[in-house]
């Protein structure tokens, strides 16, 4: 029998009898009630924990309020909204989220790759490498910001001078008195500490690809570049999907770095940093709920749209 006889022999789906369909479905039942039973009491924790301050926050968003005049509480319904969404403020803070959020994800996923690909082939331990790369995101993110700080301050930073002889740089330049140079700092050091964390996502997802595949691929006359595209990253969808969508609702809640090196000067402030100043430094509970409330709203819609975009199925690989 010639090779590929064997091959369509081997991919025929297998002959069903009548009572086929109806077993699968009584066992997906079954993993499906069993699911539910291991989850449910994770579940019921997380929404007594986090249902009550959403709700609570939802409805102080229809009240002005200020946490120093409790007497004065005044309903006044999507009036905080209206304000809120018609505030240059907000969208310049939305912007300087928004960007990055993109910049960061996207370099963090080149990169985050390129390291996975280099310790999944390495041939070193690869415990050892994969301790080392997790350095930068063990360490909290206040003192990695006050690092960042120090570090491209002109007073008690080291970068200005290594970096002098490139045009526009001298011992005297400060980073942080203009937008552009505070978003490189801050977006550098996103990318310094959570770069391991994606790469950790789609390390998984490269062992996840059958190693067959790529030699069959090389066989047939494949180039890299082509086993990269058409074999490797459609067999790490699921993975890359989990890292982006994970990183991406965890950098649109940027605040420490933000708060630690321009406490948002120069139009850097984000809709977190936002939120902070109207509830802590002005303590108007309203208007921060429902600048808490479009947040939460858009972590929803960006996790809808990764979703629906990638269009995987995580329960696919049950079987």
């Amino acid at each position: 029998m010639s090779t590929e006889a064997r091959e369509r022999l081997s991919t025929s789906p297998a002959p069903r009898g009548r009572d086929a369909p109806a077993a699968m479905s009584q066992r997906a039942r079954d993993e499906q009630r069993l699911g539910w039973k291991l989850a449910m009491p994770a579940f019921v924790i997380m929404l007594l924990v986090t249902a009550y301050p959403i709700l609570q926050a939802v409805w102080n968003s229809f009240f002005s309020y200020r946490l120093t005049d409790p007497d004065n509480r005044e309903f006044v319904g999507l009036q905080n909204y209206v304000v809120s969404l018609s505030d240059p403020v907000f969208w310049s803070a939305m912007r300087m989220t928004v960007l990055v959020t993109v910049f960061t994800v996207a370099v963090e996923l080149v990169l985050g790759f390129v390291i996975a690909l280099v310790m999944h082939r390495i041939v070193i331990p690869r415990r050892t490498l994969r301790t080392i790369v997790l350095i930068p995101y063990s360490i909290i993110t206040v003192v990695s910001g006050f690092t960042w700080l120090y570090s491209f301050q002109t007073d008690t930073g080291f970068v200005n001078r290594w970096l002098q002889w490139l045009p526009g740089i001298d011992p005297s330049y400060d980073w942080f008195g203009n937008f552009w140079g505070s978003f490189f700092v801050i977006s550098l050091s996103e990318i310094w500490k959570t770069t391991p964390f994606i790469s950790l996502l789609l390390l998984a997802g490269l062992a996840q690809v059958d190693t067959s595949m790529e030699e069959a691929a090389k066989v047939d006359g494949a180039t890299w570049w082509q086993v990269l595209t058409r074999v490797i990253l459609p067999n790490m969808k699921a993975a890359i999907m989990v890292a982006v969508l994970f990183r991406t609702l965890d950098a649109f809640r940027i605040f420490d770095n933000i708060f630690i090196m321009t406490g948002g000067a120069n139009e850097t402030n984000s809709l977190s940093g936002l939120i902070y100043r109207q509830t802590i430094d002005r303590t108007e509970i309203g208007l921060g709920s429902a600048l808490s409330v479009i947040l939460f709203l858009c972590v929803l819609g960006i996790a809808a749209l990764f979703v629906r975009g990638f269009k995987v199925d995580l329960a696919a690989g049950r079987s």
